[in-house]
């Protein structure tokens, strides 16, 4: 028997990143909350039985698995507090809260009602991730000491539609919150846990904030420099992570995501076609061409589906959900 899971919100988390995730790894897709006409057509195209509801109170009434909280982050506590509260585990998109504050209280409701609750950091899953993770436990780089992670796109002008681009943090909007979440949650993947040493947040295009640097200091000794911004003309390369022996460059966004926004997904929980991104080592003026991994975000719901069955653990420990919660208020705060 598949596993029933209801989505809170069906736009771009809801729609081209949940929803085919749990398909193709063999969630049954229940029920959609959702108030939009346009999203609920979408919910029926994409599955024909699936059950539209128009609130969080309603989905917790329906006899479920998981819900996957993939709405507004002004709403990501409110809706997955009212899961936990139902009995009814739930993945929550990132950020899991707006500040460290709401994250504390959902993962405080769920260990109180003794219901898991998880965060969805699915970029641990790109391949410049699972490449990073291969060539640091090889050792041929000889001692990190710096990491640079970026993404970094040029947008000049400000999408007045989208809520992401207009709301205060406060209210759940910009880059900080939208991709400095991934930055920082591979990079304590990748070297330990941080701190936050230097941060610059600004908003230049007069709504939410859209260039942000943080630069975090990790237990390992390593320093990350995390750029998260829509005004930059000559983006940089997307991971660089240097060496003593020598370092790390991958220029290309892992393709997941554009696989997924073209209506494909990962069948059976795994892609049938390649999602390796390049990847090179440099050693002054000699660069060698590595073999990437193939990213899978389906590994994620591959192990929430085992974790609902307690065959592991969730994929994603709340200590780094907290973590990052407390960078980016701190970073905030700058």
């Amino acid at each position: 028997m598949a596993l029933r899971v209801g989505i809170a919100g069906y736009g771009l988390a809801g729609r081209y990143f949940h929803a085919p995730l749990l398909k193709g790894c063999g969630f049954q897709v229940a029920a959609v909350v959702t108030t939009n006409s346009e999203r609920a057509q979408h919910a029926h195209d994409d599955f024909p039985d699936v059950k539209i509801v128009n609130s969080i109170d309603e989905l917790v009434q329906i006899s479920l698995d998981l819900i996957v909280v993939a709405s507004a982050n002004i709403v990501h506590a409110e809706q997955a507090i009212a899961s936990i509260n139902s009995g009814i585990p739930v993945v929550v998109d990132k950020p899991m809260g707006r500040t460290f504050f709401e994250t504390k209280s959902i993962i405080d409701a769920g260990v109180a009602a003794g219901i898991p609750v998880c965060t969805f950091f699915n970029r641990r899953w790109d391949s410049d991730a699972l490449t990073i993770k291969r060539v640091l436990a090889s050792g041929e780089l000889g001692s990190i000491h710096r990491l640079e992670s970026r993404f970094e796109r040029f947008r000049p002008n400000r999408n007045p539609q989208s809520w992401r681009e207009n709301m205060s943090v406060a209210q759940g909007g910009g880059l900080l919150l939208d991709l400095q979440p991934h930055l920082i949650s591979t990079a304590i993947d990748w070297f330990g846990t941080a701190d936050l040493v230097s941060a610059s947040v600004r908003a230049l295009r007069g709504g939410a904030d859209d260039d942000s640097v943080l630069t975090l200091k990790h237990s390992s000794g390593v320093i990350s420099y995390l750029s998260a911004s829509a005004i930059v003309g000559a983006p940089g390369p997307r991971i660089r992570i240097l060496g003593t022996n020598g370092a790390l460059i991958i220029n290309e966004l892992d393709p997941q995501e554009g696989l997924l926004r073209e209506g494909l997904y990962p069948r059976g929980g795994s892609w049938q076609i390649p999602t390796a991104s390049r990847a090179f080592i440099h050693r002054g003026d000699d660069v060698e061409e590595i073999a990437g991994e193939h990213g899978n975000y389906g590994l994620f719901y591959q192990a929430v589906a085992g974790a609902l069955e307690n065959k592991n653990p969730w994929p994603i420990d709340n200590q780094d959900a907290l973590l990052v919660a407390r960078i980016i208020d701190k970073a905030g705060q700058s």
